[in-house]
């Protein structure tokens, strides 16, 4: 399966991504910022979403909201 970025570039396990906009975190009140850098992302069974360590919690990204650094 391939999992692409906003950009359309291939992604890959232990890429490193940003974030493209300011995103609220479910279940919290707490924001993920504009151009944090999400580090050694995994990919799940789904083709437009990630897996990612951001402010010391994992996390599950959707692809649409960020791109390849």
């Amino acid at each position: 399966m391939e999992v692409k970025d906003s950009n359309g570039t291939l992604l890959a396990e232990g890429d490193s991504v940003s974030v493209i906009k300011d995103l609220k975190v479910k279940g919290s009140s707490s924001v993920i910022k504009r151009g944090t850098i999400v580090k050694n992302i995994r990919l799940t069974d789904s083709g437009n979403e990630i897996e990612g360590k951001v402010e010391k919690s994992m996390m599950v990204l959707k692809t649409e909201f960020l791109k390849k650094a």
